[in-house]
């Protein structure tokens, strides 16, 4: 397989599109961030990558926490325009027709029609060049009732969640499989002993 090699560059993908809140109920905001991951279990923390330009920045340094709204594929326009225009120039909320509502744990609201909200409180910060790493601690996690079933199980792959590569949003695919599935032992079919002819 031939393959061309290029210098180091941010070609990471597919990473989550989330809609991220911070500021208050009274004076919220949103932006868009899909630089974002799992960093740890015990206890469970998180981070968002944030240039210090943006409008968000300062709120975020000021508060030290926010919101990780994970947002369906039906979201995808409310997605890109939370990613392109400024919360100093419009009300986001109001523009992509978005429903704040009270978190738990922090200040910053969730946002309503996200079926998934991980609250998280700033533990530190970290100058990386151009972007600003706040890492939280994720300390209460809100979802739609929809997609829990009987058990009290989130069936997550039910929430119609999206995808960015390279400036280009997808809809999650079809299974592929279970985390585990290349180990895991497979069932030995039995069959029904065959009955004696009399």
């Amino acid at each position: 397989m031939s393959k061309q090699h290029w210098k180091g560059s941010v070609l990471l993908a597919p990473v989550p599109p989330t809609l991220v809140t911070c500021g208050t109920m009274e004076h919220p905001n949103i932006i868009t961030i899909a630089w974002t991951g799992v960093l740890a279990t015990h206890p469970p923390m998180t981070y968002i990558s944030v240039r210090s330009t943006r409008y968000s920045y300062p709120i975020l340094m000021e508060h030290r926490e926010f919101v990780i709204n994970l947002p369906t594929s039906a979201m995808m326009q409310a997605v890109d325009f939370c990613g392109v225009r400024s919360g100093k120039d419009v009300n986001k909320f109001a523009s992509c027709h978005l429903t704040p509502e009270p978190a738990q744990t922090v200040q910053a609201p969730l946002i309503a029609e996200c079926p998934i909200n991980l609250e998280c409180k700033v533990s530190s910060t970290k100058e990386m060049g151009t972007h600003v790493i706040f890492e939280a601690e994720i300390t209460g996690v809100n979802t739609d009732e929809r997609f829990i079933d009987s058990k009290g199980k989130l069936n997550l792959q039910q929430c119609g969640l999206m995808a960015y590569a390279h400036g280009e949003y997808f809809a999650l695919g079809r299974k592929l499989g279970n985390f585990g599935d290349s180990v895991r032992k497979k069932k030995k079919k039995t069959h029904a002993p065959k009955k004696k002819q009399t």
